[in-house]
């Protein structure tokens, strides 16, 4: 769907520019364009892979079971007897690890493996789906700390400050979070 959607913009921006007389601005607009999409992406990647990299170096170090350890508590507080399974455990503090440090591409293998072992619990169980859901509503508030996919956004683009945003992002992402949870829980207990 988005590919016709881009090849219809891309038709309409050159009928308009051939129409108005403009097809040096859009050709000039369409190569700018295509640099600061590059130098964006490398930017954000950049960025990710240093940051993958460092969680990679966690796991290696042994930090990341210190991480888990610390995250422990809000683990058993939100997904109960699913908190008990070592593999969904150590899966779910590694996605909220990552999502922590606002590398949301990072987080998606974790918590890809952490939703296929939920599901996986909740049949054999033979429940709903209802941490699968929760962990869907966790990933896409996601409460961050460090925002870095979006102060690598800002530093390239310029910014002096790029992390000037945190008390912003902090809010934010609380409010989002406690929202979602509250929100899946009642979903929860109505739908029952």
């Amino acid at each position: 769907m988005m590919s016709r959607v881009l090849v219809f913009l891309l038709a309409a921006a050159l009928v308009f520019g051939a129409v108005t007389g403009r097809m040096g601005q859009v050709s000039q607009a369409t190569i700018s364009g295509a640099r600061e999409a590059v130098r964006l992406l490398l930017s954000i990647g950049g960025s990710l892979c240093l940051w993958s990299g460092l969680m990679e170096v966690m796991d290696r170090s042994g930090l990341s079971r210190t991480v888990a350890r610390l995250l422990r508590p809000l683990i058993r507080f939100l997904f109960r007897e699913d908190a008990n399974d070592a593999e969904a455990r150590a899966a779910l503090s590694q996605n909220m690890s990552a999502n922590l440090l606002g590398l949301g591409s990072a987080a998606t293998p974790a918590g890809l493996r952490a939703a296929a072992r939920l599901h996986t619990l909740a049949r054999q169980q033979g429940r709903g789906d209802d941490s699968v859901f929760l962990l869907i509503v966790l990933n896409t508030a996601s409460l961050q700390l460090l925002p870095t996919t979006v102060a690598a956004v800002r530093a390239s683009y310029g910014a002096r400050a790029p992390y000037d945003i945190l008390p912003a992002v902090w809010l934010a992402s609380a409010v989002s979070v406690a929202v979602g949870v509250l929100a899946a829980r009642l979903m929860k207990r109505w739908c029952r």
